[in-house]
């Protein structure tokens, strides 16, 4: 009854505290982590363990159907060379990165568990990035990159993740064998997602008559689409997203406008709760993961944790504008009639800079970190844990509020500067 109880005081909080961040003008997910970490130092709360299992099957399959649901197409099909470089290349680039910095910075840290660490903070959060960069004036074109990227890149953080704590376990790593299984989950993910997409709409199409059973069905396909793809051993993530895709096919052909209504009322309370529940809870486990770490060794893995944001961001800027420069060269040398890359597609400064300031890390960085076994397999200890956990925790915050804080004042100059930029041309 007590956890209960904080539920309820948490999602109260939730609700009056993105009441005030409206009025305030703040991305309210940065004010629901601060108050987090707050509240979570308050000696009568008790803590509120996070299940990773419940946070992949809870928190994530609605929150990326709703993404994937309410993302555009034609956007997406216009920018999914740079949307798939980002979610693809960048985690993996990402990982090897902060594992090279943290291998060589981090007294201890081996090359397996230095591959951990970078696998566990490789992937942007989708639901961090929606939330933050939300009424913040960004262009259609680069939220969808955005929402594109975070929606996908989680099964390629989770692969590389696999695969670097079957290391530390003693497996050896084959690279073949990686790329055969990332092939297998993102296909596997597509087609149950494909599949259940056609079941979906074969049944939507049968009661649309009926509200409430269709958005019921609505409500409880995507934890079904997840579950049967983790029991087929393919990407669960994967699967919801093009689980979502289809449905926003669908909806735009076949459902009536007052069903689309009623069904989005509902689907927008759903998500407005379970996001704030997720950022409150990113800063309740601060102080729990604080209390692991020995008190000499606090600021060092704060200083660690800043120096690996700070990487990651430099990898992440590093690769959108090659991708820039990327795009412009093939635009340009293609021949016009038969054009491989749209000019819609094309990158400028202004976009590229909000894309590369916008990578925030999250709950699933948190629920994977949390996640790591206790023991290997000889029944001793997981080789720094808790030190991965609390950089993870520390890195999350650090992009979050960081970020997340500055994002506003990049995206104002770069709107400025384009405004600017439209009136000289004018003149």
């Amino acid at each position: 009854m007590e956890n209960y109880s904080i539920i309820i005081f948490i999602l109260a909080t939730v609700i009056g505290l993105s009441a005030f961040a409206d009025k305030a003008k703040l991305p309210y997910p940065i004010l629901l982590v601060i108050v987090g970490v707050a509240i979570g130092f308050i000696p009568t709360i008790q803590e509120i363990e996070i299940n990773p299992e419940i946070i992949f099957l809870i928190f994530l399959p609605p929150l990326l159907y709703d993404a994937s649901f309410n993302i555009s197409p034609k956007h997406f099909k216009t920018n999914i060379s740079t949307i798939s470089s980002l979610a693809i290349p960048l985690v993996f680039f990402t990982t090897f990165w902060i594992a090279v910095v943290s291998h060589y910075m981090i007294p201890g840290m081996t090359w397996p568990l230095s591959f951990v660490l970078g696998a566990v903070l490789s992937a942007t959060d989708a639901v961090a990035a929606i939330n933050i960069t939300k009424g913040l004036g960004i262009p259609q074109k680069t939220l969808t990159i955005l929402e594109g990227e975070s929606l996908i890149n989680d099964a390629s953080a989770l692969v590389a993740y696999h695969f670097a704590v079957a290391a530390v376990m003693g497996a050896t790593f084959v690279i073949w064998k990686a790329a055969f299984q990332f092939v297998f989950l993102l296909g596997g993910g597509f087609l149950v997602g494909a599949v259940m997409g056609k079941i979906l709409g074969i049944i939507l199409r049968t009661v649309r008559n009926n509200i409430n059973v269709v958005v019921s069905f609505m409500l409880l396909m995507p934890f079904v689409t997840y579950l049967v793809a983790e029991h087929l051993h393919v990407s669960g993530v994967i699967a919801v997203v093009f689980l979502g895709l289809a449905m926003a096919r669908l909806s735009s052909k076949v459902f009536p406008e007052h069903l689309k209504n009623s069904s989005k009322s509902l689907w927008d309370v759903i998500i407005f709760l379970l996001n704030g529940l997720i950022f409150i809870l990113i800063g309740l486990n601060f102080r729990y993961v604080l209390e692991d770490i020995e008190s000499n060794m606090i600021l060092p893995y704060i200083g660690y944790a800043i120096v690996i944001t700070i990487v990651a961001l430099l990898t992440r800027m590093v690769r959108i504008f090659l991708q820039k420069i990327n795009l412009q060269k093939a635009f340009k040398n293609n021949n016009k009639k038969k054009r491989k890359v749209s000019e819609n597609a094309l990158l400028d400064f202004g976009n590229s800079l909000i894309i590369s300031w916008s990578g925030m890390r999250g709950i699933v960085s948190l629920a994977i970190a949390i996640g790591l076994p206790k023991f290997l397999e000889d029944g001793t200890p997981f080789p720094h844990r808790n030190s991965i956990i609390f950089i993870s925790v520390a890195v999350v915050l650090l992009t979050l509020i960081g970020q997340g804080l500055t994002l506003p004042w990049i995206v104002k100059k770069v709107n400025e500067k384009a405004a600017q930029n439209k009136i000289d041309s004018n003149i």
